[in-house]
């Protein structure tokens, strides 16, 4: 007889071969069970080790977004100012500073992945009545300003790598789960950090500080930023202009009734070229407002200021009179001998045709269109027409040939005109094209030599001389007048402010587009003139000038 140990440990034998069988049977009908799925491995781990760590570095990209949109941002003390200071994903970089009401400058100063964005959003009065109230104090503001928006901006990269690389790292951890996918994606994102500043800083050009482009209130913009003549790509003459934008924006905020104008230079003339109002009474207050608060010496007309040239539109020129500053004035195609009669009538007004004068310093030609075509557009293949602007220009060429004074600027309605006049004079203004375009000309191979100077100005004009003449076109001041609204959107209304030295060169000029009619924007560009590279090129017959690559409007 069995003991009662031996009959238990005999039945736990039994139940477990019965278990392994009934086990064996399962796997047998379910061959798709766990234990085939060990045995039916992915044939190709590599491949999934792969999309997994794709997928790792998507989810760092994407934590890295999150962070840097939450954390991106900080603020900054810059003299009476509260700044924000953010950073952004950007194709372009660049820099914004923002500075409301008066609106904002944007500088081209990096590329990169990274928009940095300044906005002065609140000014401390009080604080800032204290200064300007102690001689000196305001002084110091402005050169502290600086330090303390680089302390700004390095604070901010800082911060935004910290947050960009936390969001990552959080991210990744909630859906991997697993320290070493949350490892990884720490080093994506530094990877991405440093690449990001590295590009920024070798891409970094303090000279865009050179060439802002304004937006917002055309009467304060160019009070901000300062002196463009004495702009240089030196670092330290950069950080001079930053602290000058400071200062005048601290004196705009806290004396709004005695805003500063813009003033280059003590000894700089300021010529304001407008062309093509074509009758737009809109275009006189935007003159106007142009002509008092930059100080403009001398206005330059380029034509067509009426449409049909008749009796009644002579009253529209009676504006003229009223803006107190010297008008030059050349006939443009829509413009007839009744217009250009009205214009002289004005006491401050002088119309050239195949005529020179010198106005503040400076030496104009000027020669009126030799058409008069108010009914239709000017045919640009019509050859007729064609000859008879180019004679024209001819004619003005022999005029500055046979000039004792040099001849600075010199005015015509068509830029074809204009190529008869390379090499005779340093600068040819125009219009016509209702386009604003920028353009070296060939001088004339065919064309004879200016006659030799004996003045004592002389020197300096043979100087000019060795660069290509420069050729600007103006767009249409009173955007186009009737026929700018032809077009799905209007033209705007365009024109430039013109800054020549003491010794009578063009150093500078400032592009200002207003928004057409309906719209409001207000944008000013400054543009340094730069020394021809190319200033003995091979001459060329041409008689055309580059433009921009957009397809121009129909001239009329």
């Amino acid at each position: 007889m069995r003991s009662p140990f031996r009959r238990r440990a005999a039945l736990a034998a039994s139940r477990a071969r019965r278990r392994a069988i009934v086990m064996a049977a399962g796997r047998r009908r379910h061959p798709s069970g766990p234990a085939s799925g060990r045995a039916r491995a992915p044939r190709h781990p590599r491949l999934r080790r792969v999309a997994r760590w794709l997928l790792v570095g998507a989810v760092a990209i994407v934590g890295m977004l999150i962070g840097v949109a939450l954390g991106g941002t900080t603020t900054q003390d810059i003299g009476p100012f509260r700044a924000q200071l953010s950073l952004a994903p950007s194709w372009n970089g660049d820099t914004s500073v923002e500075i409301p009401p008066l609106g904002s400058l944007e500088l081209d100063s990096h590329d990169g992945p990274a928009h940095l964005r300044i906005r002065l959003e609140s000014l401390d009065e009080a604080r800032t009545r204290a200064f300007a109230a102690k001689t000196g104090n305001l002084e110091q503001i402005s050169h502290d300003a600086v330090d303390q928006l680089n302390l700004g901006v390095r604070r901010l990269a800082l911060q935004t790598a910290g947050c960009g690389l936390l969001g990552a790292m959080i991210l990744a951890g909630l859906v991997f789960r697993a320290r070493r996918e949350t490892a990884v994606a720490g080093l994506v994102v530094i990877g991405v950090l440093a690449s990001t500043g590295a590009v920024t800083l070798l891409t970094f050009k303090p000279a865009a500080i050179q060439e802002p482009t304004y937006r917002g209130l055309l009467v304060n913009a160019p009070a901000i930023i300062g002196d463009a003549k004495r702009i240089t790509n030196r670092y330290e003459e950069y950080r001079a202009q930053l602290q000058k934008l400071v200062l005048n924006v601290s004196k705009l905020y806290g004396t709004i009734s005695a805003l500063p104008v813009y003033e280059p230079d003590t000894s700089t003339t300021k010529v304001l070229h407008i062309s093509d109002l074509h009758l737009n009474p809109a275009a006189w207050g935007v003159v106007r407002s142009v002509a008092d608060q930059f100080d403009i010496d001398i206005i330059v007309d380029t034509g067509d200021i009426n449409d049909w040239g008749s009796e009644p539109e002579a009253s529209y020129v009676n504006v003229i009179g009223d803006l107190k500053v010297p008008y030059l004035y050349v006939r443009g195609n829509h413009d007839s001998a009744i217009t250009a009669a009205a214009v002289a009538r004005q006491p401050n007004a002088t119309v050239l045709n195949d005529t020179i004068v010198t106005v503040k310093g400076l030496t104009f030609a000027g020669i009126g269109d030799p058409r008069f075509t108010p009914d239709k557009s000017t045919d640009e293949s019509n050859e007729q027409q064609h000859q008879e602007v180019v004679t024209s220009g001819n004619i003005l060429a022999e005029k500055i040939r046979s000039s004792p004074k040099p001849v600075d600027v010199a005015m015509v309605h068509d830029p074809v005109a204009a190529q008869q006049l390379a090499g005779l004079c340093p600068l040819v203004l125009a219009g016509h094209r209702h386009e604003r375009s920028v353009a070296r000309l060939n001088p004339n191979p065919a064309a004879p030599a200016p006659a030799p100077l004996t003045s004592p100005s002389a020197s300096a004009a043979a100087k000019a001389l060795q660069e290509r003449t420069l050729l600007m076109v103006e767009g249409s001041t009173g955007g186009a007048g009737l026929r700018g609204l032809e077009s799905t959107k209007p033209l705007p209304l365009a024109l430039s402010i013109l800054y020549f030295d003491k010794d009578r060169h063009l150093s500078a000029y400032d592009d200002i587009q207003v928004g057409g009619t309906g719209l409001t924007e207000v944008a000013l560009q400054r543009h340094i003139v730069q020394p021809d590279t190319k200033a003995a090129p091979t001459p060329t017959p041409s008689s055309s000038v580059s433009t921009s690559p957009s397809p121009s409007p129909t001239p009329s």
